[in-house]
């Protein structure tokens, strides 16, 4: 979990996303200034270490915090934001 966090663009994301609730890759990865593809494997990351959690609706797929998520996780998000 530490490492997928210790990427500033990953790190930025999750920033959004607790500002935001829930956005599209495509909203991601305006808001980061990187591209759909390179934000997609950020995204990945931090889907992987249980931080964000992914809800398909037709073509889009959209990005929130895990409200499941470890209390270890929900713990370390809240000391770093």
């Amino acid at each position: 979990m530490l490492k997928a966090l210790a990427n500033r663009r990953r790190f930025a994301i999750v920033d959004i996303l607790r500002k935001n609730k829930e956005q599209s890759v495509g909203e991601i990865s305006d808001g980061i200034k990187l591209s759909f593809r390179a934000t997609s494997k950020h995204l990945s990351v931090l889907t992987n270490a249980d931080i964000l959690e992914k809800e398909q609706r037709g073509l889009q797929m959209f990005y929130s915090l895990n409200k499941n998520s470890s209390e270890m996780t929900k713990q370390l998000l809240r000391v770093l934001f």
